[in-house]
């Protein structure tokens, strides 16, 4: 990275260093910007939580966790990056805040008193409001950015009063809520893909586009985080968080242009396009043995599945069913965005059902597919479904960052495009307010199947193109 693009000097404040989010996702990442050399010249790491924790030991930590994890510690420069690491115990809050004011006053001495603050929020969301009123109260806040996990809000009104005292305490333009979705490579190859090639821009809605499908099935269990999962559920953890914000990457109108203003204001204006949620329009589902696993009560009725059928209400998309579905203990793990393409008529008989197919695979460092329907070789003739595809590391040069990364440098430079703003979560609030007022009962689901069966019934005629 040139000297002109490198971000200034930067202590980044990691609450919840020791937690399961940062074992998983910040700290391999933070490391992973380091191994391509896109950290800034100086920094620090500042971990911070409840145990009396020395920097030595959270060196070890990290050490441990990027072993774990990866990168691993060998394969990058881990020696330095080590001794950039500090740890600062006691918790923090309004009433105290522990030791990390003396270890931030030690970090600026050493990295420069003009560094810029970034404070990554780690924790559950029910800790939201503690941290940001304590980084007001101990002038922490003037000129930092704050980065917010999600969920951002658990309602609509719990979502107006965090959003109300944060910004008492920051400016909106220093607030970066995160979705790793929108991190992702194939996720941002959705603009390129439309904006940049006629092919696809002539048929972007509802002329030609008969169905989208957003799904998101997870073999994975719940048992690393239950606790946590089980006070979110699926609705909460992926629906109005990762699926609800794919679905405004691909209804968007043409923004003005791909800058942070511009590319939000065309994410956040078209969520304010989506009907409320019809109940009726979705289906719960829980994988049996849920209630078995420790931490989970006997009683628990949260959901592990969602599937939704969901209206997005504007002239491009009038009468178009987005299909959103994910879940956890399904028969695979898939991340796909697929536009099933309305059949041409007259002319040609018997075409394949589903045989005009736009896909983005999402998981991984993305691909680019398409299904359309091809003449089989031999004298007669007869039609079938060919697939054609494109993964995008393979073009020229290409080394894609994995989302978190990815989002995480954008903080240090200061790039809110792929960030979330206040007025569309406002609107992702209220379309998903009847779901969260009178949820259905969620239906039991055997481990390694697609879900309950009255899903299948959402994505009718063409059904679940991942699998039934």
């Amino acid at each position: 990275m040139s000297d002109a693009t490198r971000p200034g000097p930067t202590v980044f404040v990691l609450f919840g260093a020791t937690g399961d989010l940062a074992k998983r996702m910040v700290l391999p990442a933070f490391f992973k910007l380091a191994v391509e050399d896109l950290l800034p010249e100086k920094w620090l790491l500042v971990g911070n939580g409840r145990g009396d924790v020395s920097h030595l030991d959270f060196q070890g930590h990290v050490h441990d966790v990027l072993a774990e994890f990866g990168p691993k510690p060998e394969d990058g420069p881990w020696e330095e990056f080590k001794k950039r690491l500090r740890f600062a115990g006691g918790g923090f809050e309004k009433a105290d805040p522990g030791s990390l004011l003396d270890v931030l006053e030690e970090s600026r001495e050493e990295v420069g008193e003009d560094a810029q603050l970034v404070h990554y929020l780690a924790v559950p969301p029910s800790a939201f409001a503690r941290i940001t009123e304590g980084l007001g109260e101990h002038d922490l806040a003037k000129g930092a950015r704050v980065v917010y996990e999600k969920p951002f809000g658990t309602s609509a009104k719990n979502f107006r009063e965090l959003d109300e005292m944060v910004h008492k305490v920051l400016d909106e333009k220093q607030v970066f809520r995160i979705d790793h979705f929108l991190g992702k490579e194939a996720t941002q190859n959705l603009h390129v893909l439309r904006f940049a090639n006629g092919l696809f821009d002539a048929v972007w809605g509802r002329e030609h586009v008969r169905a989208v499908q957003i799904d998101v099935p997870e073999n994975l269990g719940v048992e690393d985080r239950a606790e946590f999962y089980d006070a979110t559920g699926a609705v909460l953890d992926m629906l109005v968080t990762h699926l609800f914000q794919v679905a405004a990457e691909v209804a968007m109108e043409k923004p003005k242009s791909l800058g942070a203003e511009d590319l939000q204001a065309a994410r956040e204006e078209v969520i304010g396009c989506f009907r409320p949620l019809d109940p009726k329009d979705v289906v719960l589902g829980q994988f049996e043995g849920y209630t078995d696993i420790d931490g989970i009560a006997d009683d628990s009725t949260t959901d592990t599945y969602v599937a939704a059928r969901l209206w997005v209400d504007n002239e491009r998309w009038q009468d178009v069913p987005f299909l959103l579905r994910t879940g956890k203990e399904l028969a695979e793990s898939k991340q796909r965005v697929s536009l099933i393409l309305r059949q041409p008529t007259g002319t040609m008989a018997d075409v394949p059902k589903n045989g005009n197919v736009l896909t983005l695979d999402l998981s991984g460092n993305g691909a680019i597919e398409i299904q359309l329907v091809a003449k089989r070789p031999g004298p007669e003739l007869q039609l079938d479904v060919a697939d054609i595809g494109l993964k995008l590391e393979s073009l020229p040069d290409g080394d894609p960052l994995p989302p978190y990364v990815r989002l995480i440098h954008d903080v240090l430079v200061g790039d809110r495009s792929l960030f979330t703003r206040p007025d569309g979560l406002a609107a992702v609030w209220a379309a998903a307010g009847p779901l969260l007022d009178d949820p259905p009962r969620p239906q039991p689901y055997p481990k390694g199947s697609w879900g309950p069966a009255a899903a299948q019934e959402l994505a009718a005629p063409d059904g679940w193109l991942a699998g039934e």
